[in-house]
């Protein structure tokens, strides 16, 4: 099931094909934690998987895998947070996916509020309930958008964004995502050709803070842990820096790789690796699959194997999880 294959999918399973090849040979119960539109549990069915467990908190996956979920039935589905996923399974795994970040499905409908592309309300739910982007944008001190904005969209013009924020709404709360947009852009120079929107940093702050998208990583990293068996794999797709780094500094404490701060501290004890890494580099998208998904361009995967070793819990700060420590930029 290669990329080009799935491309007239309404969701294109990024990395699925060199994802695939890193866990082979594929069998017994995994975990897919971000199922989506289901299409890495399809592909590890296809592959080998007696069964696949899915794990989503967005009732709107639910509602579409309905239509064709009782025609597969090595594929199962549970609402829920991937960070729980230990308990959901209530099982021993041969093996984890985690997509992270928002889905194609959800940016593609405007009713959602991810994205500044298409007008609709400020919302960016995955789990569509709880407080949303517009009660954020709304509510929180000018100095916590500061801080969200700087990051968890590392941008640098967040004190000055968040300023116009708290102006503009004292005229009129901020509801719709193209007011947003427009605010943000107002703060920044005129994009050149080929620059990615100037509200595209900010929207993927307030859409990580809204969904707590960090501290469910971390925590989902520390599950799956919990829950593989010895063999068994974690594969994990990234999409943007910050997660890619938590990611591979847990794989790094993991594996017992983690770099040394000072060549001359004394040597740190030897650590008993509970995961083997498959590959010490990240993974990416083929010219070829770029070319049938361009979502594919900046993803990354990264794969390890467990071993035998009891699993450890790991600091949140020791993963890189940003601190609010210091404040936005000017």
């Amino acid at each position: 099931m290669t990329a080009t294959a799935m491309a007239s999918d309404p969701h294109i399973p990024v990395l699925l094909t060199p994802l695939l090849a890193a866990v082979a040979p594929v069998a017994g119960t995994w975990v897919d934690g971000t199922f989506g539109a289901g299409g890495y549990a399809r592909g590890l069915v296809a592959a080998g998987a007696d069964h696949v467990i899915g794990i989503d908190r967005d009732p709107l996956a639910h509602e579409m895998a309905a239509k064709w979920l009782p025609e597969m039935p090595a594929i199962s589905l549970k609402l829920g947070t991937f960070s729980n996923l230990d308990d959901l399974a209530g099982a021993q795994l041969d093996g984890v996916v985690l997509d992270l970040g928002v889905s194609s499905m959800q940016l593609d409908l405007a009713e959602r509020g991810f994205s500044f592309m298409k007008d609709g309300p400020l919302d960016m739910r995955m789990s569509q309930d709880g407080p949303s982007a517009a009660d954020f944008v709304n509510t929180a001190a000018e100095a916590d958008i500061a801080d969200v904005l700087y990051h968890y969209g590392e941008e640098h013009a967040s004190r000055r964004i968040a300023r116009a924020i708290v102006a503009e709404r004292l005229k009129d709360p901020i509801t719709n995502t193209l007011r947003l947009a427009e605010i943000i852009a107002r703060q920044l120079p005129r994009p050149k050709p080929g620059q990615s929107h100037p509200a595209t940093r900010s929207f993927q702050a307030i859409r990580i803070a809204v969904n707590a998208e960090f501290t469910e990583l971390a925590e989902g990293l520390a599950a799956a842990e919990r829950a593989l068996k010895p063999g068994g794999k974690l594969a994990v797709v990234t999409f943007h820096s910050l997660e890619d780094r938590i990611v591979k500094r847990f794989f790094q404490a993991a594996s017992g790789q983690e770099p040394s701060a000072n060549r001359y501290a004394p040597e740190a004890a030897t650590v008993t690796a509970r995961f083997k890494m498959v590959s010490r580099k990240a993974i990416a998208a083929s010219d070829e699959e770029i070319a049938a998904n361009p979502r594919s361009r900046s993803a990354k995967l990264r794969v390890g194997i467990r071993t035998d070793a009891p699993a450890k819990t790991i600091e949140h700060a020791d993963l890189g999880l940003p601190s609010f420590s210091r404040k936005g930029r000017r």
